[in-house]
């Protein structure tokens, strides 16, 4: 397997590996299987089984490795998606949520625990608007959200 990236994520399943791949790979264009492992005589689980999978979403380097069920995700570390509009955001939202469950302010965790932040680039361009109180009553609209609406953002911007 040949290395991209000098750091690059090592995300812990507990036999999931390949499916959450695969499922991450059905989400983000630009994505590909790099690799797979798999167990031979040696173990640690029985041979021919996967043991990680090299994969890309959008150019970016993971590996997915069937640790056990030792660990678990935690929101102590979250992938962001940044968007360029609603609709990217909906589509990233909707897709990665499919069998997960929602979170406050733009984060789901999807069906194999890992916690993502669906962020349209807008929220972080009006929170660092130079005039406190526009930044800071899209703040408290943030705060409201489950699923962030940008619409509603610019909204709280205006007053």
């Amino acid at each position: 397997m040949k290395m991209t990236a000098r750091i690059s994520p090592m995300l812990w399943f507990d036999g999931k590996a390949e499916d959450a791949a695969n499922f991450y790979l059905s989400i983000f264009q630009n994505s590909r299987i790099t690799a797979i492992m798999r167990c031979g005589d040696n173990g640690p689980a029985p041979k021919g089984s996967v043991l990680t999978v090299g994969f890309e979403l959008d150019g970016i380097p993971f590996t997915a490795l069937n640790g056990g069920p030792m660990y678990k995700f935690t929101e102590a570390i979250s992938l962001v998606v940044r968007c360029d509009n609603q609709a990217e955001v909906d589509y990233y939202w909707e897709r990665l949520l499919d069998g997960g469950t929602t979170q406050a302010c733009g984060w789901l965790k999807d069906r194999y625990g890992l916690s993502w932040q669906i962020v349209p680039v807008r929220l972080i361009e009006l929170m660092t608007d130079p005039n406190p109180q526009r930044a800071g009553r899209v703040m408290q609209a943030m705060m409201k959200m489950i699923k962030i609406d940008i619409a509603t953002l610019e909204a709280a911007a205006a007053g």
